[in-house]
């Protein structure tokens, strides 16, 4: 008989092209569904809450997968970790019911982006931000995140071609915040985002820092649905799909 397990899985995303399988490149699901494999004999399908772009990084994303198998769920996790690198951790391992889907039971998401704003960069974290020696207008910054709350048309932060049937998604929280040692901290929390929307919300937000762009207009590029008028799509390495609630 099969059963639904569903992981709460962390993941340095630097050494992969993304969350999802794919024929040639390294993935996050192909090699969790090859230690899957390599445990149980079931060639499973790991379906995520989602997708992770390259060199993105995770500390709770999801995913279930049926499989036919008698191995306890915290145990499967722990033999999991034993077999996949040590870049990717399995945190927790349960049984579901078999109507639980990773991904169309999804109600928000939360995302932060990781900017290290100082003059001196960091060989430890070099892989982990986005860094800015110009220093950028803080406030600006958090004024023009004050417009991104609501259901609202994205379009403008939508990646040049990947078209959506709808490009409408309700953001439910965003803002910005300081932490030591010159890290900026930009956390959304939204029920649904295009590709690479946060990243190219955050490159729009740096133009404001860096006094390129008012926030009144970071709020006019929303309404433009125009993506040429946004900013730079912000590298991967900063972003972090923190917790995917249910």
């Amino acid at each position: 008989m099969a059963y639904n397990f569903k992981l709460t899985i962390e993941y340095d995303g630097s050494n992969y092209h993304g969350w999802q399988k794919q024929k040639k490149d390294r993935t996050i699901q192909e090699e969790i569904e090859n230690a899957i494999f390599k445990i149980t004999r079931n060639q499973v399908v790991l379906a995520g809450s989602g997708r992770t772009d390259a060199g993105v990084h995770a500390f709770n994303q999801t995913a279930h997968f049926f499989c036919n198998t008698h191995i306890e769920a915290k145990n499967l996790g722990r033999a999991i970790n034993s077999v996949v690198p040590n870049d990717i951790i399995i945190k927790k391992c349960v049984r579901m019911d078999d109507t639980f889907h990773a991904r169309y039971d999804v109600k928000s998401k939360v995302y932060h982006y990781r900017i290290l704003n100082r003059e001196t960069p960091s060989a430890i974290c070099r892989q982990y931000a986005w860094f800015i020696p110009k220093k950028l207008h803080v406030d600006a910054m958090k004024a023009a995140a004050c417009h991104l709350p609501g259901t609202k048309d994205f379009k403008a932060f939508e990646a040049t071609g990947s078209p959506r049937s709808s490009t409408i998604r309700r953001i439910i929280n965003a803002e910005l915040s300081v932490k030591d040692k010159g890290y900026l901290i930009f956390e959304i929390k939204g029920e649904g985002f295009l590709r690479y929307m946060v990243r190219n919300i955050v490159g729009t937000l740096v133009g404001v820092g860096a006094g390129k762009i008012t926030p009144d207009d970071f709020k006019n590029i929303i309404a433009s649905r125009d993506r040429s008028l946004a900013g730079r799509t912000a590298p991967a390495c900063g972003l972090f799909l923190m917790h995917v609630n249910y």
